[in-house]
């Protein structure tokens, strides 16, 4: 069995076609058709159903693909490390960010980083402190930053922590509260809320302030992002709470301190046990300590 082989398989399970899975590899088709029905001659097992009209898995090629994807990461992983034995940094990185990130410029460390090493192929996802953590524990990302309230931390995972960032509350600047010198949460309460959805990590931070406060809130628009949150504050369907530092690319609002404000915490967190050289070099990039990176 070769590891060319394994990356066919994955390059038909992932595009659903031979002829897509031929153009990604950069192959003829007829030849990589041959190989993956070689490697099926040797498991003695079908991994495609093939027709006229789709290519899909079969059973085996399902039990198959997480073993293959694994043989290579784990090649790619052994060539990544005798690269940087001599010195040169390679590889695949995989970096989560949530949408507020304010602590990194993450564009200008990106060029930077990719300046210093030219080699190392970046993939960015934008998604959710908690399943952000869930998948550096898993294996699907290398580095996180990261956004959660004061009482959590990021479990199982290193970590660095970046910033303290007071919450501020966003209104349009025609709300009776713009004038506002500032405001605490017991005048807060009596708004609508516009706010990320319940559950998450950004709701979160302001729900848990107003219950130790043992005050209630209406929150009447659940939005995924703060973008649009703040289009909504524009439009007066509601005020908004978000990190002092980020709230300043926006126009067309009105911030006000928050006198017994929530704090977001940002964090970089990365895997404990399976840091590759490339995210050695980001979290280096990003000003991490070296002996937080030590061990």
């Amino acid at each position: 069995m070769e590891l060319q082989q394994m990356r066919y398989v994955v390059a038909v399970a992932e595009t659903n076609s031979f002829t897509r899975a031929a153009q990604r590899c950069l192959v003829v088709q007829s030849a990589l058709s041959h190989q993956v029905a070689r490697l099926e001659r040797e498991l003695g097992a079908r991994l495609f159903d093939r027709t006229s009209r789709r290519v899909r898995l079969t059973p085996a090629g399902e039990a198959f693909l997480p073993a293959a994807r694994q043989c290579l990461d784990a090649a790619e992983r052994a060539a990544a490390e005798v690269a940087a034995a001599i010195g040169e940094v390679r590889g695949r990185l995989a970096i989560g960010v949530i949408p507020t990130v304010a602590a990194v410029d993450l564009p200008v460390v990106l060029r930077d980083f990719h300046q210093r090493h030219p080699n190392v192929r970046i993939g960015l996802r934008v998604g959710s402190s908690e399943a952000m953590v869930e998948q550096i524990r898993e294996g699907g990302l290398d580095v996180a930053l990261l956004g959660l309230p004061a009482t959590v931390r990021p479990q199982g995972v290193q970590s660095f922590e970046f910033a303290r960032d007071p919450l501020v509350a966003v209104v349009a600047p025609e709300h009776p509260l713009a004038a506002s010198e500032n405001v605490d949460l017991t005048r807060l309460a009596a708004e609508r809320f516009v706010d990320f959805p319940s559950g998450s990590a950004g709701r979160a931070q302001s729900d848990q302030a107003f219950a130790a406060a043992g005050l209630d809130r209406e929150v009447a628009f659940e939005i995924p992002t703060a973008d649009l949150m703040v289009q909504l504050v524009q439009q007066q369907l509601g005020i908004a709470m978000l990190a002092s530092t980020y709230v300043p690319r926006f126009t067309g609002v009105t911030t006000i301190p928050v006198t017994d404000a929530p704090a977001r915490i940002e964090y970089v967190a990365w895997s404990r046990t399976t840091r590759t050289p490339a995210a050695t070099a980001f979290l280096t990039a990003l000003g991490i300590p070296a002996e937080r990176l030590a061990g």
